[in-house]
């Protein structure tokens, strides 16, 4: 795929799915799945096709579907390492992470650590 001006890149929250979708020019790119549990995000799993790697649709799915959790209040809990690497470099979604349950469930997901 050749980046261009004109690529049109489209997020939306597939909620009967459970999953934000990313679209680049009307084709699927990849999704970030998320469970709901006790009012949060509970973000498991993100995929970008190959051939859209590089080209802005990760970086637009996660923006996309962290506002949106912002703009409804909500929290999250990164357990997919794409959305927990993305909220890393961009400390301004920090805030969104409930640190006391992610400080409980990040030492079993990395025992040996």
């Amino acid at each position: 795929m050749d980046k261009t001006d004109s690529t049109a890149i489209a997020v939306h929250d597939d909620a009967e799915h459970d999953r934000y979708v990313v679209e680049v020019d009307g084709e699927v790119a990849g999704y970030t799945v998320y469970h709901m549990r006790g009012g949060r995000h509970f973000f498991v799993h993100t995929e970008i096709e190959p051939e859209f790697g590089g080209h802005g649709a990760g970086t637009a799915l996660a923006r996309y579907a962290l506002d949106d959790v912002r703009d409804k209040g909500g929290m999250i809990v990164p357990i997919c390492p794409f959305i927990r690497g993305f909220v890393d470099e961009h400390p301004e979604y920090e805030t969104l992470i409930d640190h006391e349950l992610w400080d409980r469930i990040e030492p079993r997901l990395h025992p040996e650590d």
